[in-house]
């Protein structure tokens, strides 16, 4: 059962001085965060997400009885769904650390039934994020040095110049393939749902923005065309897992190298990116933005979360710098975020422009994050340190 956090307990508290923004009342971050929602064949017990966050704490690629605990204890303070960090599927072109949790191979497999049966104690639900990071690989590392730095044309994000090999319709066929493998796998050994990294430029990121995608096949071209990969996962993941297993789906503008890159300019051409994925067997879409609260278009106050609603009619999580006032790479890069209040972000969950809300940064500085909003412990809430947290767990 999931622990219940009883909705009165530290209302009244006065917020101090240094934290103005902090001001949700206990009773009606409860009752917003609180209400269970089903996605597809999963009940998730609240409106909570822990946000993927890679943490190469996973030698040889297996996450250890460190990596359970990290992620239970969040469940066990009120996170209703854990989207895991990264994860590379089977493909050995897939990732460039030898720390990133893989979802492929016996031992990493067993592992990662481990993290799930104790998230599953702890009250919580949990989707793994299968993970391809295409060109932004650095040649000669990885779990398979040797495998080659590949993408739709070879290019990096916000480079002119191929730096890779451009994918044959063989190599996307084996990506394909790896994504269905990873995705039956999660089913197996006890994982709730598996969300697909289609954002932040990776691999199906670099497919889906024309400044990666170059082909001239039926993989390249206008920006439906461009969707036809992605498209071709999430079917293939579909027809793997069972009918009722949730399938998310991440995607972004931004890209980690080309922060101001838009995949859409008006919400017609997000609809017509996003309507192929939806038609595929996307369940539910996670939205990723910097700062939750910027309007994604000119003339509405929609954010690319509520944009994906109203266009696609599918469940959506929200993200981007929830409770926290501070970009999040410079907060990475050890600038501290002062805390934020998220008044409106409760007000925008009411209206339901979005039905999830994923909590990143300040999830990790605070186990405890989810449990203190629920129950109006706002004035125990921490600012994020990256320094500071380097010692934390």
């Amino acid at each position: 059962m999931r622990m219940h956090i009883p909705t009165g307990t530290g209302a009244g508290r006065t917020v101090p001085e240094e934290c103005p923004h902090v001001t949700a009342p206990a009773s009606r971050a409860a009752e917003v965060l609180s209400r269970p929602i089903t996605i597809n064949g999963l009940t998730v017990p609240n409106r909570i997400v822990m946000a993927p966050m890679t943490r190469n704490f996973s030698p040889g690629g297996i996450p250890g009885a460190d990596v359970a605990s990290y992620y239970a204890r969040r469940a066990a303070a009120g996170v209703g769904l854990i989207v895991t960090e990264g994860t590379y599927v089977g493909h050995e072109s897939a990732g460039e650390s030898t720390r990133v949790p893989r979802f492929h191979g016996e031992e990493q497999l067993a592992g990662w039934a481990k993290v799930a049966a104790d998230v599953h104690a702890a009250g919580g639900t949990i989707v793994p994020q299968l993970w391809h990071i295409g060109m932004t690989r650095t040649p000669g590392k990885g779990p398979v040095p040797d495998a080659p730095v590949v993408g739709p044309s070879g290019l990096r994000p916000g480079a002119d110049e191929p730096t890779g090999v451009t994918m044959t319709q063989r190599d996307l066929d084996d990506v394909i393939g790896a994504f269905a493998e990873a995705a039956a796998a999660a089913e197996r050994i006890g994982f709730d749902g598996v969300e697909i990294h289609g954002a932040h430029g990776y691999l199906v990121d670099q497919f889906l923005w024309s400044g990666t995608n170059r082909r001239s096949d039926a993989y390249g071209g206008d920006l439906v065309a461009r969707t036809k990969f992605a498209a071709e996962i999430v079917a293939a993941v579909r027809e793997t897992v069972s009918a009722e297993f949730p399938i998310i789906f991440r995607y972004s503008q931004w890209k980690q190298e080309a922060y101001d890159a838009r995949l859409a300019e008006t919400p017609e051409e997000l609809e017509a990116i996003l309507s192929p994925l939806a038609a595929a067997g996307v369940d539910a879409f996670h939205a990723s933005t910097r700062r939750y609260w910027l309007p994604e278009f000119a003339d509405s106050d929609l954010n690319l979360a509520g944009w994906t609603k109203k266009l696609t009619g599918k469940q959506v999580i929200t993200v981007g710098s929830v409770g926290l006032d501070g970009d999040f790479i410079k907060g990475f890069m050890g600038e501290g975020s002062p805390l934020r209040g998220i008044d409106d972000l409760l007000d925008r969950l009411e209206r339901e422009e979005y039905d999830l809300v994923a909590v990143g940064r300040a999830l990790l500085q605070d186990p405890e994050w989810a449990a203190k909003v629920l129950a109006g412990r706002t004035d125990e809430l921490k600012a994020y340190d990256a320094v500071a947290l380097r010692s934390l767990s």
